[in-house]
């Protein structure tokens, strides 16, 4: 199978989380076919929901399109370096390869901070493959933030 970066669809949910309000963070979720089974955008405003991170939304919805808790040969794109808590679900979910975009040195939990994959409580760890339209994931927060101070 030839690879093909779906970060194009993580961004396009992170500026409809934008437009929302929401900080924006898209991901989406690809099968071991290469097909999209779910995407979102963080809301965790809108839901009133301190775990409505994307990621979590997308591997939500993903486990009940396959019918499944286990999200096995899964891809995960998502255009931040996932949080510490993002980065347990990815683990307990046993996704295969996650791709993300920028790099988060204040709050992420893969290359930065408490590096969860790196622990030996950690059961599963994903392939990681980091820098993914990397510059306009970080553009896109920069543009963000700056709106808002």
């Amino acid at each position: 199978m030839t690879f093909t970066s779906h970060m194009d669809l993580a961004l396009a949910e992170a500026r409809a989380a934008a437009t929302r309000g929401e900080v924006p963070v898209g991901a989406v979720v690809v099968g071991p076919d290469g097909q999209v089974l779910a995407k979102a955008g963080n809301r965790t405003r809108e839901d009133h929901d301190p775990t409505a991170h994307a990621e979590i939304l997308a591997m939500r919805a993903a486990c009940v399109a396959l019918g499944s808790e286990r999200l096995v040969g899964c891809d995960l794109y998502v255009t931040l370096e996932p949080c510490p808590m993002c980065a347990s679900a990815i683990s307990q979910a046993r996704i295969a390869r996650l791709y993300y975009g920028a790099s988060d040195p204040k709050s992420g939990g893969v290359a930065q901070g408490p590096r969860v994959f790196a622990h030996p409580q950690c059961h599963h760890i994903p392939e990681i493959y980091d820098g993914l339209a990397a510059a306009e994931c970080e553009a896109l927060l920069k543009d963000f933030f700056a709106a808002r101070r």
